[in-house]
């Protein structure tokens, strides 16, 4: 992916897109991928880097939604289990099996979330994964041995999917490419244009310059998450608001609190969330609240009481109390959900995706989640054809596979369980010139070469989009993150072509913004 060649393209392009698609996050791409993977001509713009918001903020799982299935959504936890075993087929480098246990303290637990188990598995079906099963309080702590033991009776085990969200966001984009789409980042929507009542084009600013150009399209897709109002306002300053935002935070941890390959899944708080801590990327993801908000920001900030609730909870079901000190990285993200009404929380909203179509045409998407994205994208689409009166093409990305795709064991080599087959690139350059292999920081597993990949081929722009999202540095320790900043803004700047004022003034942006990630 080169950003000014594919901004080249879009602006030479004589003829209308059939698509555009606004916003870079789970929904956008999925959307670019399968319009592309039809055969329509299909650009995708986003105001920040692919991902950039919710879509990078997940709880790192791909699941079917066990909470559902208490609330009896049976439907949804039907399609979120086939999606999810279609994304284990199709980006097996990014995707795997993650055992979860729940640990059991009252007598009635076991068999309560046993058959509740059971019945996940069953409706998995041919696309499940491995089968649940009730553990005694010695196999339970074999597994988790850092596991409050006082009233400890057992376990129930039961396994879902999880994933890298950013890097599949970027292996999303680059798939676009691959089906002969377009993607770019730092390209804002600023303005709908209309003939004749209906929505023909895009006004769109480059964030990099401040030049305005336009997009022409058949059919313009509002799939921008939580900033869904804000575009349907551009196209109906009356539009109805129809998003109720929620934050979601998580704590990263050392991996000695969950020191073992299994997760820990809480399935009851106060909040009325499910509680997990996940092992991912040689640490612990503990997460996640659930607070109404009204204030949207592509940098939300977490509450206090946010963290102590969690390291609260997760202080009930672990031996060893964890303490702000221990907290590596802290990260909010927000959920677009679809506002319902009489729904007093939004943990009782249903994460279903709803596709609204405005009197000019602004096709809008909303709702969901990670592990639906690409039915939600298969459902847009149908109705997107429709809207631009176009041929209707049946959706191909059942099957399709994603970009990095590799029958190759992940762990055969390290970067193939980040980057796919292109690890196999980077490895090799490292090979050849071993000053790429330098790491970036003693406690990160990132390379100086990785650096250079994302620069070159993933579009990355900023500091913040090679240690957020193309590698996870700032999710995972962002006091390493912080002191590695000018090495990696040094090196973006060699890239891209800027000054050293230019890397100095990065390195600073990014290392301010790494500040918000860390517990006080």
């Amino acid at each position: 992916m080169n950003r000014d060649r594919a901004l080249d393209q879009l602006k030479n392009h004589d003829e209308p897109f059939d698509f555009v698609i606004i916003g870079g996050g789970a929904t956008g791409l999925g959307c670019a991928v399968d319009a592309a993977s039809r055969g329509h001509s299909v650009v995708l713009i986003e105001q920040a880097d692919f991902a950039k918001a919710t879509s990078s903020r997940s709880t790192k799982l791909v699941h079917g939604g066990v909470r559902y299935l208490k609330q009896g959504n049976i439907s949804l936890v039907l399609e979120a289990l086939k999606e999810r075993g279609r994304l284990c087929v199709n980006a097996p480098h990014l995707v795997s099996h993650q055992a979860f246990i729940v640990p059991i303290y009252s007598w009635w637990e076991g068999p309560f979330y046993g058959i509740g188990m059971k019945v996940y598995d069953m409706l998995a079906g041919k696309l499940g994964l491995e089968t649940s099963q009730n553990l005694s309080r010695k196999e339970t702590l074999e597994r988790i041995p850092t596991l409050e033991q006082d009233g400890l009776q057992g376990g129930v085990i039961y396994y879902d999917g999880q994933f890298d969200d950013s890097r599949l966001a970027v292996n999303l984009a680059q798939t676009v490419f691959d089906q002969g789409g377009i993607a770019v980042n730092y390209v804002k929507a600023v303005g709908l244009e209309k003939e004749a009542g209906l929505i023909s084009g895009v006004e769109c600013e480059d964030v990099e310059t401040n030049e305005h150009f336009h997009i022409r399209a058949r059919a313009v897709i509002n799939a921008t998450g939580v900033f869904t109002d804000g575009v349907r306002h551009m196209d109906d300053p009356s539009a109805q608001g129809m998003v109720a935002a929620s934050q979601g935070v998580h704590l990263v941890l050392p991996k000695e609190f969950v020191p073992g390959d299994a997760a820990v899944m809480v399935p009851h708080t106060t909040d009325g969330r499910v509680l997990f801590a996940v092992p991912w990327h040689d640490h612990v993801v503990v997460g996640t609240t659930d607070t109404p908000t009204e204030n949207i920001d592509l940098e939300p900030r977490p509450l206090e009481e946010e963290i102590d609730f969690i390291l609260a909870n997760a202080a009930q079901y672990l031996a060893r109390d964890p303490k702000r000190s221990d907290v590596l990285s802290v990260f909010a993200g927000l959920r677009p959900l679809v506002k319902s009404s009489g729904s007093g929380n939004t943990a009782a909203i249903s994460r279903d995706h709803t596709i609204v179509v405005s009197d000019s045409g602004l096709v809008t998407i909303c709702g969901g989640k990670w592990t639906t994205y690409r039915k939600m994208a298969e459902d847009c689409i149908d109705h997107a054809e429709m809207i631009a009166g176009l041929e209707q093409r049946p959706c191909v990305t059942a099957e399709l596979k994603i970009h990095g795709h590799t029958d190759s064991p992940t762990n055969d080599h390290p970067l193939l369980s980040l980057y796919g087959s292109d690890g196999l690139e980077i490895h090799a350059a490292a090979k050849a010139h071993p000053e790429l292999a330098a790491l970036l920081h003693p406690d990160l597993p990132y390379t100086v070469g990785e650096v250079h990949w994302a620069v070159k081929h993933e579009m990355a722009r900023k500091a913040e989009d090679v240690l957020a999202r193309r590698m996870r540095a700032l999710f995972l320790n962002a006091q390493a993150a912080h002191d590695c900043a000018q090495s990696v803004a040094d090196i973006m700047a060699g890239e891209l072509g800027h000054s050293t004022d230019w890397a100095t003034a990065e390195a600073q942006r990014f290392q301010k913004l790494a500040s918000g990630y860390m517990v006080k």
